[in-house]
């Protein structure tokens, strides 16, 4: 076999049937308890804090953007659907691109799914200890700022505040925020010089939630099952008492801020909406499969979308949309009504919500390491399964570790973007997978994508989306030909915020060309290219720090992966 084959050897389906049979997991969950992990991963810190910042930026228009988003969620979850049907193992984006795209690709999509499973869990315990914090401050149980930030914001608070203090402004007048990191600066311990600053409320949640998992899938659900039956009610009841303090005069300007306002909160609204992918993590644990992950997948998808449109519609209505900037906007608008009973209710349930959210993915990267590990990919003990409590023990404790020791120390700012373009990848993967699939693959499972011949359809479609960015942002198209124009327009400044397009648009015109001369399937087409499109929107910093980590997969891939391959030499 040649050395470009190599990197593109597929796993046939078929192969897949007898490892299935075999994998020592136990087999508890169906389409109901498969339906509250994908609820429970997908309601949470989306919808009790970014939520906020999102429909500040946008205003009440802020609803079309989780329309348009959920759309493009669905065309991701039929092509999921479709694989989870087909292959019946864990693995999720991995094993679908392995038996679609090879090796190569199955490793980068791996790769990528320990970063957005990761860093997607650091920033969900990091706002698990904020609200957390903030409960217990409003029964007066006040935990020192040192024990409760994070050793970068603490770092980022002090130099600040210190300017502003060698300024002349008084300590009380600086932003509560900077002068709160600035405090736990000053009131840290220090060994050696350095600072002791730490975020143990986040250290201490993803601790009960791994062992939770590691004991085993029956109790996860349990408790999963109760955290999500909770929440909906909570989630449901903010809608329906919200709607009685609804003024549709705080509609109006319904799209104050134009496509730019409400496209900037395109990474927390797609933070909003991960989740759903995660539950095809645990095929194998599913008592039928091949029927269950499909209807979970979309049941999940459908239902949070509906609480998500009318959650944001209630926020606005309740008060005018600038005002919802903040961390907690669910609590903040019942505050700002006077129901500080209500706040407090949706304060506790947005800690049940995040720890939710967080048990879903720390039970779904053990479950990646594992299938990864299987087929040589990553050393064989990561597949280790324990004889007792029937789940990947040495994975769940790895994962517990990766996530436990950075959320102590970052940023929640600087995990939120690239949780969404790990994840906007996984779905590109996905859908073009779906593209690849033999006729007889697609057959095999119990569910397939509705075929609608994409010939005419798929191009038109973007020639209208090209129009209609044309009209949108007349000043991004005019003669930048003209005299004087070109030199700005490829100035580095300017140019690299474009970047990112670059590939969106080139995968657009192949995939209008390949769709008329293949007459490709349309929804997969749709899925991959507005996935891409919301990629290209999250700018090229995140972009870099993307590929970066990409880069890095390779180094370990052509190191170890590539000669350990259970697939080498076949």
């Amino acid at each position: 076999m040649s050395s470009m084959s190599e990197l593109f050897r597929r796993k046939p389906i078929q192969s897949l049937e007898d490892q299935e049979a075999h994998t020592g997991l136990q087999k508890a969950l169906n389409v109901r308890d498969l339906t509250a992990f994908g609820i429970a991963a997908i309601v949470g810190a989306g919808i009790f804090s970014t939520i906020g910042n999102a429909a500040a930026n946008g205003g009440p228009a802020i609803t079309l953007l989780f329309i348009f988003t959920a759309v493009a969620c669905g065309f991701s979850a039929l092509c999921y659907a479709q694989f989870a049907s087909s292959v019946p193992v864990s693995g999720s984006a991995y094993t679908y691109a392995y038996v679609s795209f090879g090796e190569l690709i199955a490793w980068i999509i791996g790769w990528d799914l320990l970063l957005e499973y990761a860093i997607g869990n650091i920033a969900v315990a990091i706002s698990w200890s904020d609200y957390l914090t903030g409960f217990l401050t409003g029964f007066g149980l006040h935990i020192p700022g040192y024990l409760t930030m994070d050793y970068l914001s603490a770092a980022r608070a002090f130099k600040e505040a210190s300017g502003l203090l060698a300024q002349g402004t008084p300590l009380e007048q600086i932003p509560g925020a900077v002068r709160t990191g600035y405090e736990a600066w000053v009131q840290a311990p220090s060994l050696g010089g350095l600072r002791l600053i730490a975020d143990l409320p986040a250290l201490l949640i993803v601790f009960l939630i791994t062992i939770l998992i590691y004991i085993g899938i029956r109790e996860t659900r349990r408790a999963n099952n109760i955290m999500v039956a909770l929440k909906l009610a909570v989630v449901v009841g903010v809608i329906a008492v919200g709607s009685f303090y609804v003024h549709p005069n705080n509609w109006s300007p319904f799209n104050p801020n134009g496509f730019g306002g409400v496209m900037k909160g395109v990474a927390a609204v797609f933070f909003a909406y991960i989740g759903f992918d995660a539950i095809s993590t645990t095929t194998e644990e599913c008592r039928d499969p091949k029927r269950d992950l499909p209807r979970a997948i979309i049941y999940s998808l459908v239902i949070c979308t509906v609480l998500y449109v009318l959650i944001a519609l209630v926020l606005t209505g309740m008060v005018p949309y600038k005002e919802l900037a903040v961390g907690d906007p669910l609590a903040f608008v019942f505050q700002h009504i006077g129901l500080d009973w209500a706040s407090g209710i949706i304060a506790f349930t947005a800690l049940i919500a995040m720890a939710s959210v967080l048990l879903v993915f720390q039970l779904g990267q053990p479950r990646i390491w594992m299938s990864m590990s299987r087929d040589g990919l990553l050393p064989p003990v990561f597949s280790r399964i324990h004889p007792r409590f029937k789940t990947p023990s040495f994975s769940t404790v790895v994962t517990g570790f990766v996530v436990a020791i950075p959320a102590l120390f970052m940023n929640l700012t600087e995990v939120t973007d690239l949780t969404s373009i790990g994840t906007l990848f996984a779905f590109v993967i996905v859908c073009g997978g779906v593209l690849l699939m033999k006729e007889e693959e697609q057959q095999q499972g119990g569910y397939r994508v509705p075929y609608i011949n994409g010939r005419y359809l798929a191009p038109l479609l973007l020639a209208g989306a090209a129009a209609f960015s044309m009209i949108t942002y007349p000043d991004a198209w005019p003669a930048f030909f003209e005299h004087g124009d070109m030199a700005k327009f490829f100035a580095w400044g300017e140019l690299q915020h474009k970047l990112p397009y670059l590939p969106f648009g080139l995968v657009a015109l192949a995939l209008g060309i390949v769709s008329f001369v293949r007459r490709l399937s349309l929804i997969p087409v749709l899925g991959l290219l507005s996935c891409l499109y919301l990629m290209s929107e999250l700018g090229y910093t995140n972009w870099l720090r993307f590929l970066i980590w990409l880069a890095a997969g390779l180094v370990v891939y052509f190191s170890y992966s590539r000669g350990n391959s259970k697939l080498a030499g076949s």
